[in-house]
């Protein structure tokens, strides 16, 4: 019993080394061998063995008490006694030992798998940071481009409506050299028409005239 204590001493110990101190892979494995023992069946087993040992533990300390009772009654202790005292008391301590490693290893496996989760989380939350950063970069290297797209759109509107306002005051200049044309016209047609009637005038005159003379001559 004794020497199979000491052997779960023994790999309890090198678990919990492994679990502290880092040693290339052999970190990675203790962990996923106590992960395989809190998965399935392993927690129960686990838990057996725990309420076992407990037992045993009660146990030696009862028996240890016993023959300190029986001692103190006699007066003396034996030799058988003393042999079993010392025997119970490494038992009891050796199982204590055993229990208290077991709860460090749990505790050491637990604060791991946190800060492994964490670090995890870290990484994921500094990718997204960087690419978050990015994304607004490129953002704003999209905005500076789009902003400079509006300022010379808005330069080409600028320069179209000066151009749109010059073809205005053209439109209404040549708009009133049309009116004004057009009354030149109205009062040309109206002198045309008068000199018309004057020629008509001044040929029925002729007629006339001519018509006196023939008659005076005749």
């Amino acid at each position: 019993m004794i020497q199979l204590l000491f052997l779960v001493i023994f790999a309890e110990g090198a678990v919990a080394l492994l679990l502290m101190v880092k040693m290339g892979p052999l970190r990675e494995l203790a962990m996923r061998t106590v992960d395989q023992l809190k998965t399935g069946k392993g927690p129960a087993t686990v838990k057996t063995l725990a309420c076992t040992m407990s037992v045993l533990l009660l146990s030696s300390v009862a028996s240890i008490a016993k023959i300190q009772n029986r001692g103190a009654k006699l007066g003396n202790v034996t030799p058988m006694d003393q042999v079993l005292w010392r025997t119970h008391l490494l038992e009891a301590s050796l199982i204590g030992f055993t229990l208290f490693l077991a709860f460090v290893i749990d505790r050491l496996h637990h604060y791991l798998t946190k800060l492994i989760t964490l670090r995890r989380t870290v990484t994921s939350s500094r990718d997204e940071v960087e690419r978050l950063k990015k994304h607004h970069l490129h953002t704003k290297d999209m905005e500076e481009k789009h902003s400079k797209e509006v300022k010379s759109l808005q330069n080409e509107v600028s320069s179209l409506n000066e151009r749109l306002q010059e073809f205005t005051s053209e439109l209404k200049k040549q708009e009133k050299r049309a009116v004004d044309a057009e009354a030149h016209v109205t009062s040309l047609q109206s002198q045309s028409e008068e000199l018309l009637l004057e020629y008509d005038r001044l040929l029925e005159d002729n007629q006339i005239l001519q018509s006196q003379a023939i008659a005076l001559r005749g």
